[in-house]
């Protein structure tokens, strides 16, 4: 080689230094699956979706079949793009109003149906009593509070035959 050739000193070879990577940002595994296309049957016609509005419209199916998880799941999707709506056009999002209106009857009855509590035969359906599992069950639980004398008689009261109740140890007040 010639010196003619040769870096001088301090002079580099590739000024510019080695190009980069090009790095894919900071996008998961899991966004590039959400990504993917597929091709779904939707009312009956095909349709390419992304694997998330395909995912999308499960839940939907779900929640309408009834589902309360898949329910939640849209009542949520709906408020973020309530959310999302009205912060594009500049206006509130709307707060809805859930009320749940209960009623002793339907507790009773499911109770009922639960095999959890049953009438009291010797007051003709007007007191209901808890079958001693469902008592033990609650009276088992880790973190209840310690019971006197005068609530261990009324437990007992409104039980089935409360003879059967083993009381944990350390709950009497």
């Amino acid at each position: 080689m010639s010196k003619d050739t040769r870096f001088k000193p301090g002079q580099s070879g590739n000024p510019k230094g080695r190009p980069k990577k090009e790095q894919p940002g900071h996008i998961s595994a899991f966004e590039i699956v959400l990504d993917k296309t597929l091709t779904a049957n939707v009312g009956g016609k095909e349709r390419q979706l992304t694997v998330d509005e395909a995912l999308q419209q499960q839940t939907l199916k779900d929640a309408l079949a009834g589902n309360k998880t898949a329910m939640r799941k849209v009542l949520r999707m709906i408020a973020k793009r309530d959310a999302a709506l009205a912060k594009k056009k500049g206006a509130k999002p709307r707060n809805v109003k859930l009320t749940h209106h209960q009623s002793a009857d339907n507790a009773n009855e499911a109770m009922r149906i639960l095999e959890i509590a049953d009438c009291d035969p010797d007051f003709e359906g007007k007191r209901w009593k808890v079958h001693a599992w469902a008592t033990q069950a609650a009276l088992s639980r880790p973190g209840r509070k310690a019971y006197d004398t005068r609530e261990r008689r009324e437990i007992a009261f409104f039980t089935f035959d409360p003879e059967t109740l083993r009381w944990p140890r350390g709950r009497i007040a």
